[in-house]
């Protein structure tokens, strides 16, 4: 039996503070981004092709009058790059966007975002710095991770590593390999520790640890930490990326990637774990 009252599991519901703080939130990254030169845009609930690029488990699937397949917007980001470049590309040649709206993922789960992409950027700094702006208006200081989604994969396809052991996060397996290099670089996460490993590095992995560090050093934020062997199932970050971590939420990640041949930087906030962590200090 459903009672009247009743919401289906994974949906939101903001009332009072939550409702306050998500507002708040929301208003706060619209009037940075907009100073940074970022357009707003809103794009459809429905799309006709994020079945193209997400795993079908993921989608909220119906059809159109045609019975032609729609999904419910499973992803912000494949939906701005295409709408840009594909629809309104004759109508504008602006290349920075930003968006805040919820995406859908089956069987009911919804999550509400503040993103932004910048098409045709290649500098992940300047993506930094608009969301360390946001971050301050919200008094928050998360641990910044500086990734690339590159190292593990270079590992895998080069030293017989099963990419499953990043994937995993399995510690114990990559020490077993007993590679000097390898537990050094496992080990990486200040800029102290740096030159050492680099000096220990193969020459196919250098120049991808040497990206890490110049972006490191190209930024002011203070709370940073390297996780040069993090593995995430990235959906379209495909070399350097971060995450933003306080305590056991991530509220926000961002990175380098192609989609629709096109080389953009970009980031998303997860605005739910953002409440929960203002919440959970009082804000």
């Amino acid at each position: 039996m459903i009672y009247e009252h009743e919401i289906p599991s994974g949906s939101r519901i903001y009332f009072g503070k939550s409702a306050k703080l998500k507002r708040f939130i929301e208003d706060s990254a619209s009037e940075v981004l907009s100073k940074e030169g970022y357009e707003e845009i809103v794009t459809p609930y429905f799309s006709y092709h994020q079945h193209d690029f997400i795993e079908e488990k993921e989608l909220v699937r119906c059809s159109d009058e045609k019975n032609h397949l729609l999904t419910l917007r499973a992803d912000s980001t494949l939906d701005v790059v295409r709408l840009i470049t594909k629809r309104l590309g004759r109508s504008t040649k602006h290349k920075k966007w930003f968006y805040i709206q919820p995406v859908f993922k089956y069987p009911s789960l919804e999550y509400y975002q503040i993103g932004g992409e910048w098409i045709e950027g290649e500098d992940l700094k300047p993506v930094i710095a608009v969301v360390e702006k946001i971050l301050n208006k919200l008094s928050l200081k998360p641990l910044l991770q500086i990734s690339n989604i590159n190292i593990p994969k270079i590992i895998s396809e080069n030293y017989d590593v099963n990419i499953d052991i990043f994937k995993k996060a399995c510690i114990e397996e990559i020490l077993k390999l007993d590679i000097k290099w390898l537990r050094k670089l496992l080990f990486l996460q200040t800029i102290e520790q740096m030159d050492e490993v680099l000096e220990v590095l193969p020459d196919i992995l250098r120049g991808e640890v040497l990206k890490m560090k110049e972006l490191y050093e190209n930024l002011s934020y203070e709370n940073t930490v390297f996780a040069p062997l993090f593995y995430s199932p990235m959906r379209y970050y495909d070399e350097l990326f971060f995450r933003l971590i306080s305590g056991n939420r991530v509220l926000g990640k961002g990175g380098s990637y192609k989609i629709e041949g096109l080389n953009a930087v970009g980031f998303g906030i997860y605005t739910d774990n953002v409440i929960e962590e203002l919440m959970s200090k009082g804000g």
